[in-house]
Formats: C-alpha cells, structure tokens, sequence
C-alpha cells in the first residue's frame, strides 16, 4: 500500500516538473532551449513510432523519415494557401482546414503509406527488408523534390511556406497567451500541446506492449516461423506494425509543419531516418523509458555542442579548429561503437531483451 501510494506522488510530482519544464528552462537557459525541448519532444514520437516496427515487430525500417514527412506534407498542403497555386479554380484561395481535421488526417495518411509499404515486404527480413525501406524513403524525399512540374504540388526543393500556425479552440499558438495571470509564449504553448501528444503516444505504445497484439509482435520478432506455427497471422500484423509506426511518424510530422510554418524536402534525409533509428537503439528497443531517453539524448546533444564547442576553441586556441557538426558526428559514432561494445541492448534496455542477450552471451561461454 506505502508502496503504491509513493509511486503515485513520484508521479505527480514528475507530472508536476514537466509543467514547469520551460519556464524553469527559459529562466535558467533562455527560449532558444524551450524552442530544444519542443523538438525533443518531436523526436520522441518518432522514436516510439519507431519503436512498434523495430522494438516491438523486429521489423528494421531505414526509411522511416517518409512517414514523418507524409504528415508534414499532408498538414501544408491542407493548411496553406498552396494549393491555389496547383489548383486555382478548386481552391482560389488554398484549403484551410482546422487544425483537429488536419491532425487525424495526417495520421490516416501516413498509416495508409505504412500499409503501402509493408505489403511488398511481407517475405523480406534483415538486409534485405532495410535495403528496400531505405529506398522507400528516398523515393519519397526525391518525389517531394520533383513533383513541381508540370503540376506545382510540393513546389519542389523551396518547399511550402505561409503555413498556418497550430490553432487550438481557436487560439494561435504562434501568439502569446495569457492564462490565469500567467503569461505564456508562443514555445510555451507549443512545448505544451506537444507534451499532451507525447503523453498520448506513450499511452497507446504502453497498451499495445502489454496487448495480445504487442505479444504477438514480439513472437515474431524472436521466431517468425514458430509463431506462424502458433497460429499468429504474421502477415496482417506486419502490416498493423507498418501502420501504426507510420501514424505515430505522420502525428509528428503534422505537428512539425505547424510549428515550422515551413517544410522542404531536405528536411527529410536519409540522415534524419539513422538518427530517429539510432535513439531507438541508443535507449533500448522494446523499451518505451529507454526510447524516450535515447531520443532526449539525441535531440540535446547537437545543441549542447553548438553551444559550447566554439566558444572552448576560441578561448583555449583563439580559432575553430573543429567544427560542431563534425564533431558531433564523431562523437556520436564513437558512441554508437561504445554502445555496442558495452551495452548492447542499450541504456535502458527492456527486461526480456536483456535476458535474451545474457543468454546469448552465456551459450558462446559454454
């Protein structure tokens, strides 16, 4: 019963730190870091996306940034006035649609893309399934960037601006607000709506884990054949893992585009596919505490180096000597090898992940 009621107050009082995150943050380090935290939050839907394809299905996906820019897309060409340009007799003046309209759409969307690949890939497992997903997102990113002509859809590699900014009960939450005597910013705001998003993504990935389905994936993920042989349709929940991991991907990407009031194709590389991957296995896959870990780590890191590599080299050499981006890069790939290494089921690795690997190692000793 103590036991019980201390988790709940852990919990409150957790709930309680995250409320107060960005003011704390914006007193201590500026609205530059808030502006950090709000893509934090970003990459950890993405990464629990992720997470179902990988982690739970054992399903290796290197082109999961298609989906994030599926929802993008979806949200700036539903909420700008770009279409008028590809469309100008149907809509003179683009298509606005709400905010609440456009989110689930993009969901739907991007799911519906998760489905389109999954079916071609349903035989296909390890290098081959990676190779095949790899070209799956650049097929994306390389249509996004053509389809200008002769129908201007995505207008090419200068992207779709004049987004319209996140509105929630009618509120814009590109203007500051003021709530009970308390003044919020536009970050503030964003850092908020996105909070409630990641908790809902945390929420439906923790159901579906504990789920006769999340069973059902990790049985294939160790043994698609014997799982087969239990009588698991392997092949419709292949297709539910494609699925739901993109929807997470598409929700993100719309709440990007909102808050960017900007998308453009580069955005969406290869590069950004192996990072949202690399948070994954940095965390822990399977595990939703090691995911979240692993994606806040990541999002930090390049700032935090951006911020403190140039000035070091400037005071101790008086010039630059290494820049941040290669030596994020560096470090970042000595991190992974270290990983590897050390702790191959990741920082926070899920309890049945590190049996399974303990076993492994036991079986080579003996």
């Amino acid at each position: 019963m103590k036991a019980n009621l201390k988790s709940k107050l852990l919990l409150v009082a957790f709930a309680f730190a995250l409320l107060l995150l960005p003011f704390a943050t914006d007193a201590l380090l500026g609205r530059g870091w808030v502006r950090i935290a709000d893509f934090a939050m970003l990459y950890i839907m993405l990464a629990l996306g992720l997470n179902i394809v990988v982690g739970y299905a054992g399903l290796l996906d290197l082109g999961y940034i298609a989906f994030f820019a599926v929802g993008a897309y979806c949200y700036a060409l539903t909420g700008s006035p770009h279409l008028a340009l590809a469309f100008p007799a149907i809509f003179p003046d683009g298509l606005h649609l709400p905010f609440w309209i456009v989110l689930p759409l993009a969901a739907l969307v991007a799911g519906s893309f998760g489905v389109l690949l999954g079916a071609p890939t349903l035989r296909l497992r390890g290098d081959y399934l990676a190779i095949v997903t790899l070209g799956f997102g650049e097929i994306i990113r390389i249509f996004l960037n053509n389809l200008n002509a002769p129908l201007n859809l995505t207008n090419g590699p200068q992207g779709i601006s004049r987004i319209d900014p996140i509105s929630v009960a009618g509120v814009s939450l590109n203007n500051t607000q003021t709530l009970f005597g308390i003044t919020l910013p536009s970050v503030h705001l964003y850092f908020y709506l996105f909070l409630a998003c990641t908790t809902l993504v945390v929420v439906i990935s923790h159901r579906l884990e504990r789920s006769r389905i999340g069973r059902a994936w990790m049985a294939i993920r160790e043994d698609e054949i014997a799982a087969t042989a239990m009588g698991i349709n392997t092949r419709n929940l292949k297709l539910l893992a494609f699925a739901m991991g993109a929807m997470f991907g598409g929700i993100s990407g719309a709440l990007f585009a909102g808050f960017q009031g900007f998308v453009s194709p580069e955005s969406f590389s290869l590069m950004e596919s192996v990072m949202v991957l690399c948070m994954v296995v940095l965390g822990g896959m399977g595990n939703i505490a090691g995911v979240i870990l692993g994606s806040i780590l990541l999002a930090l890191l390049p700032e935090m180096l951006r911020h403190s590599v140039v000035p070091l080299q400037q005071a101790l050499f008086g010039k630059t000597w290494i820049d941040p981006e290669s030596l994020r890069m560096l470090l970042f790939g000595g991190a992974l090898i270290a990983m590897m290494l050390y702790r191959p089921a990741g920082l926070l690795p899920s309890r049945l992940r590190r049996r399974e690997l303990q076993s492994d190692e036991t079986a080579e000793t003996v």
